[in-house]
């Protein structure tokens, strides 16, 4: 196939392949790529005229003039077209034409067109009566003439009445299918043609399925038959879009072409997407004798400017219709399309409305619960789009309810939102469609077949619903996957009718999402993003008083702790005068009770020196670099190694320790203070040999991605879990002072402190287990037993900490 990268981009990969393997000479992507306004030629039971507005002289004109008109078409052509018609009723079509409402005649909008009862008059006297159709292209004024039917001129009176019936028996439908029922008979009443159906695309480049249909006795059924979407191409489905009707007398028509065939100073011939008389595509006229069809009528159904469907008409016999049966008939087109605009919108009022009420019940929940708690069992959160689920992402926390979420959504949420604007809803039914993945590999994959969400912000905050594939059957009038077979007028595009009817099931698709839904969505959003909102200020805020009570506070702690200590020394110092000048005299009570006043003012004072370093860390900065951590530990033993020591434990590096990012003297005093309690709460003696493991582990962070946590671990006494989160508090000592070698019971408080400036975090383990399976002698090894690790010693404690990437007030 010698298909254009856009032409493959519109036919099926199925189809391409289908037609390369039916046929070498059938090109599928030229019925595609045909110019079909731009094909040079009308039908022959009507003439053309085109004249420039400015000047009247004739610029195109079809070569058929002779005979239809009587003045041969070189005779016409840089002619001013008065010649022919008169200025009176040249005047009157400028007029008809200049009454086209905004956005009629464009481009892009329908084509604008009126018609006439003009007359001519041959040489020979005779006056010959025509209707003729008047529409505007570019400068040009196009004139397309039909002789007069013997019926009389084209009268308003004439066809309303028909019209009017026809609208009253629409208006009884009450929904799509009913509507187009009723408009397929009318149709039919109104053209007397053998065959009327009416087609719903399924999308804008999509198949269509005949959704009503009426016939004459003798021809098979086509209701509920899909045909492929390469039966109307793209340029085809724009032309529709742009004109109300599209008639073909003949079939079997001898094309008529225009003089002259390129324009001049254009090099282009005469742009006919308005023309009423525009000559017809040879491949739709070979599908139309391929299935039996003389001549053809479509009316194009409009949704929103887009569209919609056509009410398709086939005859048995070459049919013309007089230019009222074919007003009816347009007029027919844009009242059934207005009507069925309405259901549908009726439909859709009755859907939001019952949508609305299950918004207001979660609403209701919203305003006093945190939005993830809007996805929790039970919430129906994912009933109110009937999703098969529902997620909240916020940051790095997803929350979800409904079905278990599909393995690729997470990915292709963050994928898609970010190409997406803030707050719009997208939404799609063929999400592995869009992906340009086939149903098989998008279930391999876990891709959902549905998919709305709307995004909360740029950062990944969103709101979304999906769906599971829903398999649906389809009875095909062609192969969709070979659009291309050999019929009687040789390989062309050509559906089989019931009688070869093709089932297939379309797979990678899930139930459409309606209007109501995506409007509901994003009402709920913008509920939640209001809210969201007022948290985050509220909780902005709270950070900002936070800060400044901690602040407070540590400057309060420094200021007491510095202010208490000069009136401490004065009554330790008292004391000590009163003992040393009086100490012969005083009884032993009085004695024993200054000696205690002296020994509690010293402890006073221990506790207002841990409470002035206590304080300091929260208002001291950090330094961070680059350093061993290998090196710090060293460091830490210089002045912790002496206690170890004395306790006889031993320290255990299983692995060369590695660099990490930090302030190097706050990360020693962290090291210093776990040593010194691996020493303080070692195991009893006799209970084995006692040890210290440090050492570097990556764990997963709560938030997502990997961090190395720094593990400081021993075989001693252990910490009961009830009492973990209290040893971490200030001035918390699992014993009494003056067991275990004393202290104030800070120590642990500022190693948490110090990791939780750092931006890291800290939590305890007890019992132990140690690294690697390490034993010692003559014990068990894990928390299940009575020894701890490495076999000797008790349960063990051990202390993880991270250190962050970011300092933390």
């Amino acid at each position: 196939m010698q298909g254009s990268d856009d032409v493959r981009g519109w036919l099926s990969p199925k189809a391409v392949a289908a037609e390369a393997g039916v046929s070498q000479e059938f090109d599928l992507s030229q019925c595609v790529r045909e110019p079909i306004h731009l094909l040079g030629g009308v039908q022959s039971y009507g003439a053309l005229v085109a004249a420039r507005l400015h000047d009247a002289v004739v610029d195109t004109v079809s070569r058929n003039a002779g005979d239809v008109l009587g003045r041969a078409a070189g005779e016409l052509v840089g002619r001013p077209v008065t010649e022919l018609i008169g200025d009176e009723q040249w005047a009157l079509a400028r007029e008809s034409t200049e009454a086209a409402g905004a956005g009629e005649g464009t481009p892009d909008g329908p084509a604008a067109s009126g018609v006439l009862s003009l007359s001519l008059e041959s040489d020979d006297g005779r006056v010959r009566l025509f209707d003729v159709t008047v529409h505007r292209v570019a400068e040009l004024l196009v004139l397309e003439f039909e002789p007069r039917a013997a019926d009389g001129p084209f009268v308003f009176q004439n066809f309303y009445p028909r019209v009017r019936r026809a609208l009253h028996r629409l208006q009884g439908a009450t929904n799509v299918t009913e509507c187009c029922a009723a408009a397929v008979r009318e149709v039919q009443a109104l053209t007397g043609y053998d065959r009327v159906v009416a087609y719903r695309f399924d999308g804008a480049e999509g198949p269509g399925q005949v959704i009503a249909e009426v016939r004459n006795e003798g021809r098979e059924p086509w209701l509920g038959l899909w045909f492929p979407a390469s039966d109307i191409p793209p340029q085809a489905r724009r032309l529709y879009a742009r004109n109300w009707i599209r008639v073909i007398g003949d079939v079997d028509d001898a094309t008529v072409g225009l003089l002259p065939e390129l324009r001049e100073g254009i090099g282009e011939p005469l742009d006919l997407s308005g023309s009423i008389l525009r000559t017809v595509s040879g491949y739709h006229l070979e599908y139309l004798r391929n299935i039996g069809v003389a001549s053809s009528m479509s009316v194009s159904l409009l949704r929103d400017g887009e569209l919609w469907g056509l009410i398709a008409c086939h005859g048995d016999e070459p049919r013309r219709l007089t230019p009222e049966v074919r007003a009816a008939c347009e007029f027919f087109g844009i009242a059934l399309s207005l009507q069925l605009a309405a259901v549908a919108e009726r439909e859709q009022a009755d859907e939001l409305s019952g949508r609305r009420r299950a918004l207001a019940a979660l609403l209701a929940r919203l305003s006093s619960q945190e939005p993830d708690a809007l996805l929790g069992p039970g919430s129906g959160m994912a009933e109110l789009l009937l999703a098969d689920g529902a997620l909240l992402v916020q940051g790095t926390e997803v929350a979800a309810t409904g079905d278990p979420v599909p393995a690729a959504l997470p990915g292709l949420l963050e994928r898609l939102a970010g190409a997406g604007p803030v707050g719009e809803v997208w939404s799609s039914d063929r999400v592995p469609e869009v992906l340009g993945l086939d149903a098989a590999e998008a279930e391999a994959q876990g891709v959902p077949a549905g998919l709305l969400f709307l995004p909360f912000n740029r950062a990944g905050d969103l709101l979304a619903w999906w769906r599971r594939e829903q398999p649906a059957p389809r009875e095909w009038a062609a192969d969709p996957a070979r659009p291309v077979r050999t019929g009687p007028g040789g390989e062309r595009l050509t559906p089989r009718g019931s009688a070869a009817v093709h089932r297939a099931t379309v797979r990678g698709r899930s139930m459409p999402w309606s209007p109501a839904q995506r409007v509901v969505a994003g009402e709920l959003w913008r509920e939640m993003s209001g809210l969201l909102s007022r948290q985050m200020v509220e909780l902005e805020a709270r950070n900002t008083e936070l800060a400044r009570t901690n602040e407070d506070l540590d400057s309060f702690a420094h200021a007491a702790a510095h202010d208490l200590k000069e009136p401490l020394r004065g009554i330790s110092n008292a004391a000590a005068f009163i003992v040393e000048d009086a100490g012969a005299v005083l009884d032993a009570t009085s004695l024993r009770r200054l000696t205690t006043v002296r020994r509690l003012a010293e402890r006073m004072d221990g506790l207002l020196d841990s409470l002035l370093h206590f304080s300091r860390l929260g208002q001291v900065g950090l330094e961070r670099e680059e350093l061993s951590l290998d090196e710090v530990v060293d460091d830490a033993l210089l002045v912790a190694g002496g206690r170890l020591a004395e306790q006889g434990v031993t320290v255990v590096r299983p692995a060369p320790l590695p660099r990490v990012r930090a302030d190097r003297e706050r990360l020693r005093e962290v090291l210093e203070n776990l040593f010194v309690n691996a020493a303080k709460y070692a195991a009893d003696e006799g209970t084995g040999e006692r040890r210290v493991w440090v050492e570097a582990v990556p764990v997963a962070e709560p938030g997502g991605g990997e961090a190395v946590a720094v593990v400081v671990r021993d075989n001693g006494i252990g910490i009961p879990p009830g009492q973990q989160e209290d040893v971490l508090q200030l001035f918390r000592r699992l014993h009494r002072r003056e067991e275990r070698g004393g202290g104030s019971g800070v120590g642990l408080a500022v190693v948490k402190r110090i990791v939780e400036r750092h931006g890291g975090r800290l939590w305890l383990e007890s019992p132990a287990v140690a690294p690697g399976g390490d034993r010692g002698p003559g014990g068990d090894r894990g928390p299940g037993g009575d020894r701890g690790p490495g076999g000797g010693g008790g349960p063990g404690t051990a202390v993880w900490f991270t250190l962050g990437a970011t300092d933390t007030p």
